[in-house]
């Protein structure tokens, strides 16, 4: 599998490309402020064609050049239905402030919208990708899980968007946070997978559910949700 990614825009907010391998399609995950032609890039050095843009969340730092690059390769955009709203009102996923903050700027959502719900399977691009619902940094986010077999002892992948980080969690102090739900939403989704998930946030670097299970301290007092485990 080929994951490619960069941080785009004053956000640093982690845009992903994955494919089953180089010359294929793919799907684009995430693309933040200004993140059309280093998507673009990547396209081409990969000669890769896109066929989806599928959103962890609402917040502009990851949706902000959706349109413009679905646009640029008619594709569609999936999203969970409870964040939709903030692909054409950002400011409503930052409060009152936010008009400052954002001036004039209008989004707009893509021609082809299509909405996520929990546990879908996604077949994209010769990839399976199963959705999670994953409410508390905003209602609508969610993480997107799919499995790996290349070198070393990783069996899966997980694009965990601002519920998980490395060391950390999203923030709940915008509008639509809820503390209480992403320590749900952790135990919930997190905490059942197997330890060689890797783990591809929404902001900073990569790390894995084992190495987050130890370290991360607000995983350490959680105790899984009761349902099957998450991985293999």
């Amino acid at each position: 599998m080929l994951v490619a990614g960069f941080p785009a825009g004053s956000f640093a907010t982690n845009c992903y490309i994955v494919a089953p391998a180089a010359g294929e399609e793919c799907v684009i995950i995430d693309p933040g402020q200004d993140a059309t032609e280093g998507v673009q890039e990547i396209l081409r050095e990969h000669r890769l064609k896109p066929v989806a843009v599928i959103l962890t969340h609402g917040h502009i730092d990851h949706v902000w050049s959706v349109a413009p690059v679905c646009g640029a390769s008619g594709v569609p955009a999936f999203i969970h239905p409870d964040d939709r709203e903030l692909l054409s009102n950002p400011a409503k996923g930052f409060g009152v402030a936010s008009s400052q903050l954002f001036g004039g700027l209008e989004l707009s959502e893509p021609d082809d919208v299509r909405e996520l719900t929990d546990g879908a399977e996604l077949e994209l691009a010769g990839l399976k990708l199963t959705v999670d619902h994953a409410p508390g940094h905003t209602p609508g986010s969610v993480t997107f899980r799919t499995p790996y077999a290349g070198e070393g002892d990783l069996t899966q992948v997980m694009f965990s968007g601002d519920l998980l980080f490395a060391g950390s969690i999203g923030r709940t102090d915008l509008p639509g946070g809820d503390h209480a739900a992403i320590l749900r939403s952790l135990a919930k989704v997190c905490l059942p997978l197997a330890d060689t998930t890797a783990v591809l946030p929404g902001h900073g670097p990569q790390t894995t559910i084992g190495r987050e299970r130890v370290t991360n301290p607000y995983l350490s007092d959680l105790a899984p949700a009761e349902g099957p485990k998450r991985g293999l």
